[in-house]
């Protein structure tokens, strides 16, 4: 019995021993099939009979109806018309006949008409002396904001009412504040003994004048910017001082890079808007017959000889045209200041 008994036990232990000292197979064994992972187009119909699925559910069906005005504005108001401008583009149209196909003509026009870089020009060089003007207002404004106390919010009230302002009026009150002659700006500079020069007509003062003007409008920046500010840690400022930074030094390692995510937005957004401006411009030297002044060539910005071709010359396709070369000049611009806000802008809680 006992030999018969030690016998029989040792295979199983063997086999026991050699299950416990099999090595356990994995994708990368030799001789073994790999792992499988569903195919793409599995994984794609997955998705979608999920995504039919969850309309059975009423919050689904809810929400979609909630969001439908948007979606119904974007498609009609937005996704089309940007189509058909697209068509437009290449064809010759003139808002009434029936359009002609021109090919690529319109684009090879844009490169020989030399208001199309005159234009594009005068925009460039508007929005290089707006955007830095207008964000370091914003943020020395928010941060005496910060510092006022409970009377921030009328402030900040009366700092955000000129954004509703008409920009057409504020056109006009370029021409008003502006006049060379009897313009509130030259009668208040002769007042300290300097001779103002004359912004509406003088072409080198045009844009530094429409820049002056369009900085009645920035409360929307300081609002954000004091948002920004007010959710900085204050622990971090009391650290910089117990290190001895001064208020220069909080300012650039603290404030700046705890609101960059903030002046990155608005760089962005204000430089977006300062390359299509528009109504001021087209209100204040081209609106009206007694706006007609020889610093024409100063004031033509990129937008409004857009309008022009299309509403004044009838070139729709060619100001089709004109469009999408905007568009992806803004794309451009924007695609390169995403790429460098990677250096100088943090996010809270993002690691590196």
């Amino acid at each position: 019995m006992g030999p018969s008994t030690s016998s029989a036990s040792a295979p199983s232990s063997a086999s026991a021993s050699s299950s416990v000292s099999a090595p356990v197979a994995s994708a990368d064994t030799p001789g073994r099939s790999p792992r499988s992972f569903p195919a793409p187009e599995t994984s794609r119909r997955a998705r979608t009979r999920r995504w039919l699925a969850s309309w059975r559910r009423r919050d689904t069906r809810a929400a979609y109806a909630f969001i439908s005005p948007w979606i119904i504005g974007f498609l009609a108001l937005t996704a089309g018309p940007m189509v058909a401008s697209f068509v437009l583009s290449f064809t010759n149209y003139d808002g009434i006949g029936a359009t002609r196909s021109v090919g690529l003509e319109n684009y090879r026009q844009l490169f020989e008409d030399p208001q199309v870089a005159t234009s594009m020009a005068n925009t460039l060089l508007f929005a290089l002396m707006r955007v830095p003007l207008s964000m370091a207002l914003a943020l020395a404004l928010a941060m005496l904001l910060l510092r006022v106390g409970r009377a921030a919010g009328f402030f900040r009230t009366v700092f955000y009412l000129p954004v509703m302002t008409p920009s057409v009026a504020v056109g006009i009150l370029f021409l008003l504040l502006f006049n060379g002659n009897v313009g509130l700006i030259n009668t208040a500079l002769g007042w300290v003994g300097v001779d103002g020069p004359s912004w509406t007509t003088d072409g080198a003062w045009v844009k530094p004048g429409l820049v002056l003007t369009t900085l009645w409008a920035l409360g929307s920046t300081v609002v954000i910017y004091l948002a920004a500010l007010r959710a900085v840690p204050q622990d971090l400022y009391e650290a910089a001082e117990l290190d001895g930074a001064g208020r220069w030094q909080s300012f650039r390692h603290v404030t700046l890079p705890q609101i960059s995510g903030a002046v990155f937005f608005t760089l962005v957004v204000n430089t977006i808007a300062a390359l299509q401006t528009f109504d001021e411009a087209y209100t204040a030297f081209f609106g009206t017959s007694n706006a007609q002044t020889y610093s024409h060539e100063a004031a033509l910005f990129y937008v409004v000889y857009l309008f022009q071709q299309a509403f004044q010359f009838m070139h729709m396709g060619y100001a089709s045209a004109m469009s999408w070369l905007l568009f992806l000049i803004i794309l451009v611009i924007t695609v390169i200041q995403a790429r460098l806000s990677r250096r100088f802008v943090y996010y809270e809680g993002e690691t590196r």
